[in-house]
């Protein structure tokens, strides 16, 4: 990443109780990111354990990406919870996105576990070489 490209910003929170009522608390956490930035753009990798593809939002608004999952925690049969701190985990992320990057061609998969965004720079702002020519 250059000082001129702001790709994501962090909140210092790393944790926090969401405002819904339930009997069980309902934490949201921040999950764990990667980028990477080259020629072409950046890949952001989130880590969303136990999150399935109908549980996840991937939003693009106003510069901002933002992401949010549920993650869904098995419970075997037959067995009795005696202590959860976290049962069904939700996690949210945002991201401040430069605007040399191409938000409308933003690719997403979900595997394992890990999302792999892959955003592309805006053509015009791709470095490019100039073909030069002898008179």
């Amino acid at each position: 990443m250059t000082d001129s490209t702001e790709v994501a910003k962090r909140d210092p929170n790393a944790l926090a109780q969401r405002e819904e009522d339930r009997s069980t608390p309902t934490m949201t956490l921040l999950p764990a990111v990667d980028i990477i930035e080259d020629r072409s753009g950046v890949t952001l990798w989130a880590d969303l354990p136990g999150v399935t593809k109908d549980k996840l939002e991937v939003h693009v608004h106003d510069g901002n990406l933002n992401i949010e999952a549920e993650a869904i925690v098995p419970m075997p049969p037959g067995l009795r919870v005696q202590h959860a701190e976290i049962r069904q985990p939700h996690f949210a992320r945002a991201f401040s996105l430069s605007p040399d990057l191409d938000a409308a061609k933003i690719e997403a998969n979900l595997q394992d576990g890990v999302l792999k965004l892959t955003i592309p720079r805006r053509d015009e702002a791709r470095p490019r070489r100039i073909e030069v020519t002898v008179a």
